[in-house]
């Protein structure tokens, strides 16, 4: 992922309504959702997620398909996975990740 696709990723995720937003569809797995499913869930007016879908869509972290009157929204998982990538490149002074010692997670929080 180059720094432009990465910089535009991060705008579109950088509002609170536009990251849920993207969490639900991620949530959904390869199923994705409609929009009414996510204005349901979310409890957000359809004008206003349909601007978050458009946003969302043009980051290039949904990928978006008509199914007759609707559309059905997917997270584009590899580009999600290509925008962690590139966050991490560099991490660890150039030791990779895998060789960094776990963190072990608490029970009560997971």
């Amino acid at each position: 992922m180059d720094e432009d696709l990465a910089v535009r990723a991060l705008a579109a995720l950088a509002q609170t309504s536009r990251l849920r937003v993207f969490r639900a569809i991620v949530g959904s797995g390869p199923e994705g959702m409609q929009p009414g499913q996510l204005s349901q869930a979310l409890d957000v007016p359809a004008n206003t997620l349909s601007f978050h879908l458009k946003e969302l869509h043009h980051a290039g972290l949904v990928s978006v398909q008509r199914e007759g009157r609707f559309m059905r929204y997917r997270a584009d998982m590899t580009a999600m996975q290509s925008l962690v990538g590139f966050l991490t490149d560099h991490c660890c002074q150039g030791v990779p990740c895998a060789d960094m010692p776990v963190m072990a997670c608490e029970t009560a929080c997971c």
